[in-house]
């Protein structure tokens, strides 16, 4: 049983749905400046082949490695009753030298 790299064959729907939406904040600004890492939220279910063939397929970029990180939800309360945050699923995906990932959509 190989536990190399799996086929990259993926529904491509599916991948559309993946990535849920980029991570902007102050560590996901440092770790991007720092080592070339673009960090998004993902689908609680996402493993870390279809993370990097979403990232593959929308943005035309190659993938070096995928971390995924879970946070459990915080509680909160509202008035006189509790809440919970969503978990959330992250993703950091490191890209090879060179390839960058624009969000704001300006050239330069």
């Amino acid at each position: 049983m190989s536990h190399g790299p799996k086929p990259a064959h993926f529904d491509e729907g599916r991948l559309m749905q993946v990535l849920v939406a980029p991570i902007v904040s102050e560590k996901a600004t440092m770790v991007a400046e720092k080592g070339n890492v673009f960090t998004v939220k993902v689908l609680q279910d996402a493993t870390k082949y279809e993370i990097k063939a979403a990232v593959e397929l929308m943005f035309k970029v190659s993938v070096q490695g995928v971390s995924v990180m879970n946070t459990k939800g915080k509680s909160k309360r509202f008035g006189r009753s509790m809440g919970r945050r969503d978990n959330v699923r992250k993703a950091y995906v490191t890209l090879v030298a060179g390839q960058e990932i624009n969000l704001g959509g300006e050239t330069a």
